[in-house]
């Protein structure tokens, strides 16, 4: 044979098993039917604490890092049924670009043939973290940062991980209310009381009001008090994981310049004590995403709580949570055998666009000398989004996601999601237990209901809010419909 032949042969036997390594582990999840106590589970973390000297983006301006109180995690859960892998990840950060996600799936599919339609990748909204939002544009295509790179490698890594810990698993699901440390921030005031807004409009309600102020009337919105859970043991009663939603924005109150967990990386160090999990090998890894929180934070307006040291309230709020997961879990039936499934849809919703006259108002502002002061200078930010949001396509491809573990529904939106949307979720989905997950497979801003929209407030300020008045609605009936029997 000609040596020019071989060389064709064999390159065409090294594509065909090329070929055969890419759809192998796409195809694996589905070689075992799943019967009786068929459940594996297996969980890991990776760590995703940022250099110190980058920028912290809790605020409307950046601030340097100056000191990492403790360290940011993403934490990471894979489901096994014998026939469908799912994996769950809860990272610390504010947010995450829809193109680390992206690239995230990407790297888990490759290394373990998991299709990123039963991945889910949610931030749980810590103000104390290092930004993976990158720029903050909406261009999916748009290439990685080095942090938002290493963000994406480390996720995959620690699903990874979690699949080599894979073992026989029971599963339960479970909540408690725990209604103390939830507030709607969003108020009806004395009409006289509330400011103008950034584009010099008056608001019918006002984002956190003076505390304890004689001219606050009601809040505008409902709060959820439940801490929703999946926990997942060894069938000698260890925990191997659980993942928890509870729908509280964040706690705050950390050192200057401090990159911290907030209290949802608390809660995950409160529950390893509690069950006495410090020395399990592996170890047993809780998870606490953001459950519905855009208009809920950890502030009394009516009766304001005295001033407290660094981490104070932070660590009381985690332990307490923790506290009552840990009491939920002795009333809990287990079982060893589930069905897993996943469904995913990329819903088209309209971007909001400007007006002529906001437009005209943006360029006007924008055309003032900038402010040389040290004082926040919201209109001319605002100006800014107004203009950027003036440059957006039509319409936006807005990952919606639900993972169906046994009867349980875990619904995600890459939104900061008000209160209202996860309590109609709950409602409505056709299967029960259910909750929603906020700031999932990316960040498209603040989603109010309609007739949050007709308020007005800062979640409904144009470039705070960027999705079309009615998307809560395109994207709660989605939802509800992929909770049903759909299949991926």
């Amino acid at each position: 044979m000609l040596p020019g032949t071989l060389k064709m042969l064999a390159l065409a036997a090294f594509v065909l098993c090329q070929s055969c390594f890419i759809l192998v582990p796409s195809a694996f999840c589905q070689d075992t039917p799943a019967g009786p106590g068929n459940l594996r589970a297996g969980a890991a973390t990776s760590n995703i604490t940022p250099p110190i000297g980058g920028g912290i983006v809790g605020g409307f301006v950046p601030v340097p890092s100056t000191h990492i109180h403790d360290e940011l995690h993403a934490r990471c859960l894979v489901l096994d049924d014998g026939k469908t892998r799912l994996a769950l990840v809860v990272c610390d950060l504010l947010g995450i670009h829809r193109s680390v996600s992206d690239r995230a799936r990407e790297l888990i599919f490759t290394k373990t043939g998991i299709s990123k339609d039963c991945v889910l990748i949610s931030a749980t909204h810590t103000h104390s973290a290092t930004s993976a939002l990158g720029d903050r544009r909406y261009s999916f295509d748009s290439e990685l940062n080095e942090y938002q790179q290493f963000v994406a490698e480390r996720i995959a890594d620690g699903v990874v991980r979690a699949i080599n810990q894979l073992e026989p698993a029971e599963v339960a699901f479970g909540s408690a209310s725990v209604p103390e440390h939830v507030f709607n921030r969003r108020w009806f005031m004395t009409e006289e009381k509330i400011p103008d807004t950034p584009f010099g409009t008056r608001d019918r309600v006002k984002m956190n009001p003076p505390a304890g102020s004689p001219d606050l009337i009601d809040p505008a919105g409902p709060t959820d008090p439940a801490v929703s859970f999946i926990a997942l043991r060894r069938h000698n009663g260890q925990l191997i994981s659980l993942y928890a939603a509870y729908s509280l924005h964040y706690v705050g109150g950390t050192g200057p310049g401090h990159i911290s967990a907030d209290y949802f990386g608390m809660f995950c160090q409160e529950l390893i004590r509690l069950t006495d999990s410090s020395d399990a090998d592996p170890p047993f890894v809780p998870m606490m995403a953001n459950g519905t929180s855009g208009d809920i934070n950890n502030i009394n307006f009516r009766t304001p709580r005295p001033g407290q040291p660094p981490y104070a309230q932070m660590k009381y709020v985690a332990n307490d949570v923790a506290s009552k997961v840990h009491l939920a879990l002795e009333g809990i039936d287990w079982s060893g055998s589930t069905q897993l499934d996943a469904s995913y849809r990329e819903v088209d919703v309209r971007w909001r666009r400007p007006t002529p006259a906001q437009l005209e108002w943006a360029k006007s502002k924008l055309a003032e000398p900038a402010s040389d002061t040290n004082k926040t200078d919201l209109p001319r930010i605002y100006a800014e989004r107004t203009l950027a949001m003036a440059g957006q396509p039509e319409t936006a491809p807005v990952p919606v996601q639900v993972l169906k573990i046994g009867n349980a529904r875990v619904g995600s939106l890459p939104c900061e999601v008000l209160v209202e949307i996860g309590l109609a979720f709950r409602k409505q989905s056709h299967s029960k237990p259910a909750f929603l997950v906020s700031m999932a497979h990316g960040y498209y801003g603040y989603l109010p209901t309609p007739e949050q929209h007709e308020l007005g407030g800062y979640e409904t300020w144009l470039g705070t809010n960027r999705l079309e008045i009615d998307s809560s609605v395109v994207l709660l009936n989605a939802l509800v419909q992929m909770s049903g029997d759909e299949q991926r």
